[in-house]
């Protein structure tokens, strides 16, 4: 009853959705080139042959199973892999990142029509929904299809298990059309289990599996020789919300470092006007990546950019992970802990219940109670050189310590796409 509805509200909000979407493409949230494929329009010409769609919903997602995209190319060469995602800021990692085969098009909006119009052009023969974005209508419209699919570093959070829990009939159904659904850890494997979840396996975290986030060379050197001789920390993947903790943070640090500078790489990067008005309405002083400052003098250095935030993990002597200050529940500490940086945790870190009590326990990380605690966890990192390195080398040895997920998971894939490799392509007529 609960997914009829919906569907049908989906439908109806069709128009309004078109409204919605001018308003970003205006805002620089769409791709006015490509808006189109978000009412499931395609942007180029399906390939003959096999075809397995992968949904990643944003960077994070996207990024994390770049590793396995590379596997499943070099195994099945002969099928073709459309990538979907919905943000401008993956569409242009992974257009520099994917693997060579690979098709990006932006993901349908949850409109039935418009996802109908998706699948009848590309016809896939399987598809690998990415961690945690469950859209009701376009995985019922797969079950309807009897499309196979598999759920992939499957993630759920505390607050969604109990969203999700609410309206348990609207996400039953999808969740039984995975098979297998393969979760990040054992945590995420029993909410996905008490939801419904029939075919729950859990393989490992395709995130250990991840390379080092790049650096360009050039840059790296530019900015080491604009930091020289100042200390230097980072609040990586910052949201908003967390610039108070931050500028506060800062401030009791200058008392006690001179020239300290801190470094803040936004969640968004089109959020990092907004935060530099922030902390000069703190009254700090900021110089801004994106409009081609180099740090000079400033309190502040947002490097609001974009694909630079390893750039930076490299030259920070401390590094707070956002969202973690907010009951967010973090970004991905594994990022940066591959790179030996030594991690402060805010204490909102639900969205890695295993990961974290396993940063602490190798003693890579450090978790404060509340953002007041920030300077002085950043400031020990700061004054004791020893410290600092001790937990860059936990950190990176954890980070390392679980990899083999990929090889894992591109076996339990392989029901799924070896029949594409050999299979003649699909009618254009629905299932």
């Amino acid at each position: 009853m609960i997914e009829t509805l919906y569907r049908g509200l989906a439908g109806v909000a069709a128009p309004a959705l078109r409204l919605w979407l001018a308003r970003r493409r205006r805002q620089g949230k769409e791709d006015a080139d490509r808006l189109e494929e978000r009412l499931g329009i395609a942007g180029r010409a399906r390939p003959s042959g096999g075809l397995v769609w992968m949904h990643a919903a944003s960077v994070g997602e996207s990024l994390s199973v770049l590793p396995l995209t590379a596997r499943l190319r070099q195994q099945w060469p002969e099928v073709t892999l459309l990538f979907t995602s919905g943000t401008v800021t993956s569409a242009q990692l992974l257009a520099e990142r994917l693997p060579a085969g690979c098709i990006h098009q932006y993901s349908p909006l949850d409109v039935p029509g418009w996802v109908e119009r998706f699948l009848d052009h590309w016809r896939p023969g399987a598809v690998l929904w990415v961690e945690s974005e469950f859209w009701p209508n376009t995985l019922a419209i797969l079950r309807q299809r009897r499309i196979p699919a598999a759920l992939v570093n499957a993630r759920m959070s505390p607050r969604s298990f109990i969203r999700w829990r609410q309206v348990s009939s609207l996400i039953r159904p999808p969740l039984d059309l995975f098979d297998p659904c393969l979760a990040q850890d054992e945590t995420i494997a029993a909410r996905l289990s008490a939801l419904g979840a029939r075919h729950v396996r859990c393989l490992g975290n395709l995130k250990f599996d991840a390379e080092p986030l790049p650096a360009a060379g050039p840059a790296l050197v530019d900015v080491q020789a604009a930091l020289r001789n100042r200390p230097t920390w980072l609040a990586a993947s910052l949201h908003p919300a967390e610039v108070p903790a931050v500028a506060d943070a800062h401030r009791a640090l200058a008392a006690r470092h001179h020239g300290v500078v801190t470094i803040v790489v936004p969640r968004h990067p089109a959020k990092g006007g907004e935060m530099a008005e922030a902390f000069i309405g703190r009254g700090l002083t900021v110089a801004q990546r994106s409009h081609g400052m180099i740090p000079g003098s400033a309190d502040i250095y947002i490097a609001d950019t974009l694909g630079e935030l390893g750039l930076f993990y490299r030259v920070a002597r401390a590094v707070l992970i956002g969202g973690s200050l907010i009951p967010h529940g973090g970004q991905n500490p594994l990022e940066a802990a591959r790179l030996g940086c030594a991690l402060v945790l805010g204490p909102h870190m639900f969205n890695f219940p295993e990961m974290t009590p396993a940063l602490l326990a190798a003693g890579g990380a450090e978790q404060i109670t509340e953002g007041a605690a920030l300077s002085s966890a950043i400031d020990r990192l700061l004054t004791d050189d020893d410290l600092a390195k001790r937990r860059g080398v936990a950190a990176r040895r954890l980070a390392e310590s679980d990899r083999g997920a990929v090889e894992r998971v591109a076996s339990a894939l392989d029901p799924l796409i070896a029949p594409l490799s050999t299979a003649p392509e699909p009618d254009r007529a629905r299932a």
